[in-house]
């Protein structure tokens, strides 16, 4: 209200005018559809605990959607290349995608965050040209393939995923020997151990990336081990 007085307050001003240039322009409409487009991506994202969440994803769908909006209007009625502003935003999306990529313990990570980050960049361009219809479209197609095909590749094991292990027992000798017998079971490699004693309660944890089926017989293979009297699985916070 402070912002709206003062501007009203400077002699060149009308509030109402640009009020109603607002609306008649549809800028206003396009930037909350961008908005919300973006937020429903950003919480899908914001629930799965990764690094682009509802914020992010928000920020980047209107941020496009506004530059797609001016983009038009900075180049005015007589310019014929009404996109030029708009044209760059891929390449600034591409940069900010590029940091959510990692590269670590021979493996990449964040391929799918990056992308989720291009394809609310290009909703948010929808939203800016007022191609409403393909910006929801784009967002159901997004979710469908964040959530349904993610399950449909685990189920049918055509996805592998990393998860840490971490084995409890007392002998520590007899139980690296039963956690490479049970690495041996599902032909997998035993990297990155980590091991430490807590109250003589041995504990010996390490990584492995597999399908939802080889990680299944891994744990049944465990759990089977005399000596590992605790199996823990947790989710690894780099997936993806």
């Amino acid at each position: 209200m402070m912002a709206i007085a003062l501007l009203q307050s400077i002699p060149s001003f009308h509030f109402n005018e640009v009020q109603q240039e607002l609306f008649a322009s549809g800028v206003v409409k396009r930037l909350l559809v961008a908005s919300l487009l973006g937020a429903i991506v950003g919480l899908d994202r914001e629930y799965h605990h990764k690094p682009s969440g509802l914020r992010t994803n928000l920020l980047i769908c209107f941020g496009c959607a506004l530059f797609t909006f001016l983009s038009a209007v900075l180049a005015g009625d007589a310019n014929p290349d009404k996109g030029r502003v708009a044209s760059n935003i891929v390449q600034g999306i591409g940069f900010l995608g590029a940091g959510l990529i990692l590269h670590n313990r021979n493996r990449v990570s964040g391929l799918t965050s990056a992308a989720t980050v291009f394809v609310v960049a290009s909703i948010g361009m929808a939203c800016g040209a007022g191609l409403y219809i393909a910006a929801v479209l784009a967002t159901v197609v997004v979710l469908i393939a964040l959530e349904s095909v993610g399950i449909l590749e685990t189920r049918l094991n055509l996805k592998i995923y990393p998860l840490m292990y971490e084995t409890r027992g007392r002998d520590e000798a007899h139980m690296m020997g039963d956690v490479l017998d049970a690495m041996d079971c599902e032909n997998r490699r035993l990297n990155e151990v980590q091991r430490d004693v807590f109250n003589d309660v041995v504990r010996i944890s390490f990584s492995v990336v597999a399908t939802n089926k080889q990680h299944n017989g891994l744990q049944k293979c465990l759990r089977e081990k005399k000596s590992i009297e605790k199996v823990l699985i947790f989710r690894d916070p780099e997936e993806e």
